[in-house]
């Protein structure tokens, strides 16, 4: 493999996590394609321009490039009005390859179903193989859907079946992902790889909670329930604000103690109401209790996530849960709801407790065992250190690599059989 060509077109790498569309898929992307660079494999990454601002290449690091790619108003733009501008998306990057000779690129990593259908294009006039990664799935997603929130249109749903009938791998995260590309699907078994995400183990590590609570300017005593994430129905940060409302009712004493910083900013239908959450943490009476905190980066989130007692990931769906390992990885328990991938990344007991429903009380029930035991808590936290280390980018890599060599067997296998 000589250089790769990463297709990340509704959101960029460089976009700062936890607000708009960019999330842990971003942190995917980046850091995938950091570890591919270390191991001497160039990587562009094709994402649309958003600014007018923003310079035609973007060197992210060493061997890793960001192209903007000018594709429709900068401003502006849904995801859902996305679908329009896949052709005048599509037509810049060819024209990008076309500067090149023949051969540039040894395989295409497209992510999200807008990216796969560029993808399947450049696959067929590149000659080269497309791996896709869905990171989330409409059948899934809709199959889930949190109250209030809206179902993904068909267009969607036609879309990714049209990508994973196009790619010559498909990666999922997890195993639940890779039956769910199979049963929901009809990926073919042999072209689906699991490859679990990574976690920056140099980065997200333990430390002192106290000092990290000093700096954050966060009470060093407190009970601090963390939140991390994109505010909308999808992420659920309302069931751990309901949930803390049935703590505080149960045992009004709480009130001193408690601190639930919420660390993110709308994204998708949440942006249709970007105050709900904070009305209804006022309608709950949670004044004083509450912080909401801006996106922040990744530096900056280890340090939420070493002075939490717990990070609660209380999502509908997650293909994978990003932010739950990157906790574990500093020594902070997750609870966590037993949806998608969250029962990969979280062993329930050992690294964190799993919650079966979304309903307030039983949240409060999962927290209170955890901010209620210091020796429970203690033996999670040293359960999560030992299940971060299964997840790192480095191992990412390795098998993301292996994935894209069976991808170019297959395609030279159905060379081969068509000639």
């Amino acid at each position: 493999m000589g250089r790769i060509a990463m297709i990340s077109l509704h959101t960029s790498p460089l976009d700062q996590p936890g607000t708009g569309d960019a999330g842990g898929m971003n942190v995917y992307v980046i850091e995938l394609a950091k570890q591919l660079a270390r191991r001497d494999i160039g990587v562009d990454i094709f994402t649309r321009a958003t600014s007018s601002s923003l310079p035609p290449i973007v060197e992210a690091s060493d061997n890793v490039l960001v192209r903007h790619v000018h594709a429709g108003p900068f401003e502006g733009l849904t995801k859902g009005e996305l679908p329009g501008q896949l052709c005048t998306f599509a037509r810049e990057v060819m024209r990008a390859e076309a500067m090149h000779l023949p051969g540039h690129y040894d395989a295409i990593h497209s992510h999200y179903w807008l990216s796969g259908q560029v993808g399947a294009l450049a696959r067929d006039r590149w000659g080269v193989p497309l791996v896709h990664s869905m990171h989330t799935m409409a059948k899934v997603k809709n199959a889930a859907l949190a109250e209030g929130d809206t179902p993904e249109p068909s267009a969607r749903l036609i879309g990714e079946e049209q990508v994973v009938e196009a790619a010559d791998m498909l990666i999922a995260n997890t195993d639940d992902e890779a039956r769910q590309l199979i049963d929901l699907y009809d990926a073919e078994p042999a072209r689906v790889d699991v490859v679990h995400p990574g976690v920056d183990l140099g980065l997200f590590t333990p430390g002192p909670r106290k000092d990290a609570r000093r700096r954050l300017g966060l009470p060093v005593d407190a009970d601090v329930l963390l939140f991390a994430g994109r505010i909308q129905p999808l992420k659920a940060p309302d069931v751990l604000l309901k949930a803390v409302a049935v703590l505080l009712h149960e045992d009004p004493s709480l009130r001193d103690r408690l601190v639930v910083p919420v660390v993110g900013g709308p994204s998708g239908s949440g942006l249709e109401h970007p105050e709900a959450l904070a009305d209804l943490a006022d309608d709950l009476g949670l004044d004083g209790v509450v912080q909401f905190v801006p996106p922040v980066d990744q530096a900056e989130l280890a340090e939420w996530c070493r002075a939490a007692t717990l990070v609660a990931v209380p999502s509908y769906n997650e293909s994978f849960g990003l932010v739950a390992v990157e906790a574990q990885a500093t020594g902070t328990p997750v609870v966590a709801a037993a949806v998608g991938g969250l029962p990969t990344v979280v062993r329930n007991g050992h690294s964190g407790l799993l919650v079966d429903t979304h309903e307030p009380r039983d949240w409060a029930h999962a927290l209170r065992q955890v901010i209620d035991d210091p020796g429970y808590r203690d033996a999670l936290s040293a359960g999560a250190l030992e299940q971060a280390r299964q997840f790192s980018w480095e191992r990412t890599a390795d098998r993301t690599l292996d994935a894209y060599r069976r991808a170019v067997e297959m395609m030279r296998d159905e060379v081969t059989v068509g000639g």
